[in-house]
């Protein structure tokens, strides 16, 4: 592939990560604070979110494993999914219920800090050092969340403010993705030939599954109450429906994107995107930030971008190392 080709092929994936999923990030808004048909009623049910979009995209890298992918017996059993399909299915869960307690800019500037607890986690359990400018990133992190979360904005009405419940499950969020994707890597460490789709197939499975237990398996789970909504309120249903084909399309340009352009270049990407979500998400709902919680995103996202500039740096040194050997 020529370097014109890759251009419009790294362009092509930047506009559909951002498409797909600042799109689903104005939905996930609307759908958590948006009163629906002539009775004016919420869609309380937002777990439900979790299971639909699991259950499209189980179907979807179904049939991008039939249409795609090559037969192989070299794939991770499927059974090898459920603990970390466990814990991506309560980790999203609680992110999007901490949409009744804080803004949506709040939750995902939260979820954008996932190297706090990765640093914590490997310098006090595993004994990890790092640099210093890794600390100034975090701390910049950090701070940034806390200035934040200080300052009010003039946000449109959260069905039920409650800035420490929503921020403690943001966190919870956090805790669950770092387990998941910890199992996910030690799977494709005992299975390197897994494919892309393989994965996505096997955590949607079981979150599918998870997700239908939690939702539907008691009375006290919302599945039912969530299907009568859709039923009464058809709008809300098609949201919900553009939601997940959101996340499917949102996860087909981020497997692109890592198998052609590498993981730096997804996570340069995939974080001017959040920043985007929040930008979007103040203009379109009207909910203006305040001067001082705007300097907080600027510092979660500056200590982000010196942390993406580290590792290119690491890549840059490596391949160097490797053109001499």
């Amino acid at each position: 592939m020529g370097p014109v080709s890759r251009i419009a092929l790294l362009g092509f994936c930047v506009v559909g990560i951002f498409s797909a999923y600042i799109t689903q990030g104005v939905l996930q808004e609307t759908l958590s604070t948006k009163k629906f048909g002539s009775d004016g009623k919420r869609f309380e049910h937002l777990p439900f979110l979790n299971f639909a979009q699991n259950v499209v995209c189980f179907f979807w890298s179904l049939l991008m494993i039939l249409i795609w992918t090559k037969k192989t017996d070299h794939q991770a059993p499927l059974w090898m999914y459920w603990s970390a399909s466990l814990t991506n299915s309560i980790g999203p869960a609680c992110g999007i219920v901490a949409l009744k307690y804080i803004s949506y800019p709040a939750q995902v500037l939260v979820k954008s800090s996932k190297m706090i607890p990765v640093m914590l986690m490997g310098s006090i359990i595993y004994g990890v050092k790092y640099k210093l400018p890794e600390y100034i990133c975090t701390f910049l992190v950090a701070g940034g969340v806390s200035t934040f979360a200080l300052f009010k904005s003039k946000a449109k009405s959260i069905p039920k403010p409650n800035a420490p419940l929503g921020y403690s499950l943001c966190f919870i969020n956090l805790a669950m993705d770092g387990f998941t994707n910890a199992t996910q890597d030690s799977i494709s460490a005992k299975f390197p030939k897994t494919t892309a789709w393989h994965i996505m197939l096997g955590m949607n499975l079981w979150g599918s599954i998870f997700s239908f237990l939690y939702l539907f398996a008691w009375n006290g789970g919302g599945g039912v109450e969530a299907v009568t909504f859709c039923k009464e309120h058809p709008d809300a249903a098609w949201e919900i429906v553009i939601f997940c084909l959101c996340g499917a399309v949102g996860q087909n340009f981020i497997f692109l994107t890592i198998s052609k352009f590498g993981s730096l270049a997804t996570t340069t990407i995939t974080t001017t995107r959040k920043f985007m979500s929040i930008l979007v998400s103040s203009v379109w709902s009207g909910s203006p930030l305040s001067a001082q919680q705007w300097m907080g995103v600027i510092m979660v996202f500056g200590g982000l971008s010196v942390q993406i500039y580290l590792k290119w740096q690491r890549m840059q040194k490596r391949t160097v190392k490797l053109r001499k050997l």
